[in-house]
């Protein structure tokens, strides 16, 4: 029952929860895909509930962030999960468009919950880049079982198995959660009741998390799509989605191993600028090569900005709030990714997501200049 961060039971809980509460990150082109090819939706209703979701898990993060600390972490996370597992059943079960809607919004809300709880937890951890590494490192490897799996069930069994795989994935984080979730923390941090405000370049740092994840939420969700609608095969784009996976196996482990041995104001500087590179790649060409370049390398700069990212905002706030609020900042942006989206391929077609994600991520740069962010961000490296 003394289970910690630094302990590998303990790890072994925050890396599936991490997965859990992650989900979309791994899952947002399939699970697109499937509300447009598989309930007849139109990319905007289709981007709408994957928003909803993340709007639901945007709430929740805001609201225990702050009061991670006072929390049974163990039973809440354990419950969210729970809850998320049984609204996720729901949805295969319905095709009502409002209540497909309601139960995303559920769903979001009790993910949101314990991932915040989730990173709360690594937050304050004696390595929180280390530990934030090793949880990346195994959604790599959940996403590449994902798209390896996944894609092959809903062609031969239907569009709900995708939400049955949600609500397993729920159901497994919810029973590993109640058995080793970490119940304490164990870096010396602050006392769970600090009060103070958060210092300026918290709320810099966390704009520019949220700008890149819009910008990733935006163009990931319409990769499959884009691959389909172009004419370049099934089974080239399917085949494309697996070896990401295992592209993104690298990007958080070799965060870890560069902690400091590069500068970390030159990773967050240069993520939103290589991530706009990488949209223009994807929606600007009309041949497989190019496409196949962005959509390859596109989440793993997300993952390895994002591990630099965390570790700043820890050394930035050693309570553990700022990095509780992880899911808010991320799916802040990732919420409005979708709809976006699937309003400008709706209005403008696929290129317009590219001009899209040059104007975002010129915002993104903005957080995170040096002259924004201070002296913190190049003592982090």
């Amino acid at each position: 029952m003394g289970t910690t961060a630094e302990s590998w039971g303990g790890r072994a809980a925050l890396m599936v929860a991490h997965c859990a509460g992650m989900v979309d990150l791994v899952a947002l082109p399939v699970w697109v895909g499937v509300l447009i090819s598989g309930y007849g939706l139109d990319p905007q209703q289709a981007g709408g509930l994957a928003t909803l979701f993340l709007i639901g898990a945007v709430a929740a993060s805001a609201i225990v962030a702050p009061r991670s600390g006072r929390m049974p972490a163990r039973a809440v996370a354990a419950g969210s999960f729970a809850v998320a597992a049984c609204a996720f059943g729901a949805v295969a079960l319905v095709d009502a468009f409002p209540l497909m809607a309601v139960l995303h919004l559920c769903a979001g809300l009790a993910t949101g919950t314990a991932l915040s709880l989730t990173h709360a937890a690594i937050g304050c951890s004696h390595n929180p880049h280390r530990l934030f590494a090793i949880v990346g490192f195994a959604l790599g490897v959940f996403g590449v079982a994902f798209m390896g799996g996944v894609p092959n069930i809903v062609a031969a069994v239907g569009a709900s198995a995708l939400f049955w795989t949600f609500a397993g994935v729920m159901a497994v984080a919810a029973c590993t959660a109640a058995a080793g979730f970490p119940a304490n923390r164990t870096a010396g941090v602050a006392a769970p009741g600090v009060i103070g405000k958060l210092p300026r370049a918290v709320w810099l740092a966390a704009m520019g998390v949220s700008c890149m994840a819009m910008t990733q939420a935006m163009m990931f969700a319409f990769v499959e799509r884009i691959g389909a609608d172009r004419g370049y095969g099934a089974a080239a784009v399917g085949g494309l989605l697996i070896a990401l996976g295992f592209v993104n196996l690298i990007p958080a482990p070799l965060a870890a191993l560069l902690q400091r041995r590069i500068n970390a104001r030159a990773v967050l500087v240069c993520g939103p600028i290589l991530q706009a590179i990488l949209a223009l790649l994807l929606t600007q060409s009309e041949t497989f090569l190019p496409y196949a370049a962005g959509a390859l390398f596109f989440a793993a700069v997300m993952i390895f900005t994002h591990t630099f990212a965390f570790g700043l905002l820890a050394a930035l706030d050693p309570s553990g709030r700022a990095v509780g609020a992880t899911p808010a900042m991320v799916m802040l942006g990732a919420a409005v990714g979708p709809l976006l989206g699937g309003t400008l391929v709706k209005l403008a077609g696929y290129p317009s997501l590219g001009v899209a994600a040059v104007l975002i991520a010129s915002c993104a740069v903005a957080c995170f200049l040096p002259r924004r962010t201070g002296k913190v961000v190049l003592s982090h490296s």
